[in-house]
């Protein structure tokens, strides 16, 4: 089913979510200038998040069910094959100083598996991020009270099909937990559409309730 998923989202993800990943990455360790020698980015679609994070890394390795035509074809990046519900990925242990996961772990079957993976191939001070769709903002709080279902997992002709598994922030909490990261944090884009409309949230309107998606980051001990 992920393969299947990874052809119908496109490879893509939003300038809200890229722009928190990006300040959390490049700030996350409190020291500016951080180069990270190689990222994996697991549920790396089209890989754009490589373009964003320029300058942070060395080495970028892609690893996802379908490698897209726009992938980077530069010397730094690299792809690895998989199906991301059936651990374990054909990358060794302790690979990567920063592991990505945008908009991914809401496609998959089992979360708690797939954070085992991300963090089995993180040396030992490294650093996780995950996104994932915001299940407690209003506008999901909204959907779920009129319509029975989270905006971002509602079943209806033409919506994206293909989120299968809600998380909320306790859940990503406990999961870190369960992982022993430390120095974990969840960060929201201040980003969100308001219910029943096209329309953003103004400039102000920040946090929790506001946000389409919601960011866990984690070092691995």
């Amino acid at each position: 089913m992920a393969v299947e998923h990874a052809v119908l989202s496109s490879g893509s993800s939003n300038e809200a979510i890229h722009g928190l990943v990006d300040r959390v990455v490049r700030n996350g360790s409190h020291v500016h200038d951080t180069v990270h020698d190689t990222v994996v980015d697991v549920g790396c679609g089209t890989g754009s998040i490589a373009r964003t994070l320029l300058g942070s890394f060395r080495q970028y390795v892609g690893c996802d069910g379908v490698r897209y035509e726009s992938f980077p074809h530069e010397s730094w990046a690299s792809f690895v094959q998989a199906d991301l519900d059936k651990p374990p990925y054909p990358i060794a242990d302790g690979t990567a100083d920063l592991v990505l996961a945008i908009e991914v772990i809401e496609h998959l079957e089992n979360p708690r598996a797939f954070v085992r993976e991300l963090v089995r191939m993180l040396k030992p001070g490294g650093r996780l991020v995950v996104t994932t769709p915001n299940q407690l903002s209003v506008l999901s709080k909204v959907s779920l009270v009129m319509r029975n279902q989270f905006h971002a997992f509602q079943e209806a002709p033409g919506l994206y099909p293909t989120h299968i598994t809600a998380l909320v922030e306790i859940d990503l909490r406990h999961i870190a937990q369960e992982n022993r990261l430390t120095d974990v944090e969840v960060r929201y884009t201040d980003r969100g559409r308001i219910p029943f409309t096209g329309r953003h949230w103004p400039h102000g309107f920040r946090g929790r309730a506001f946000s389409d998606n919601v960011l866990l980051t984690g070092v691995k001990s």
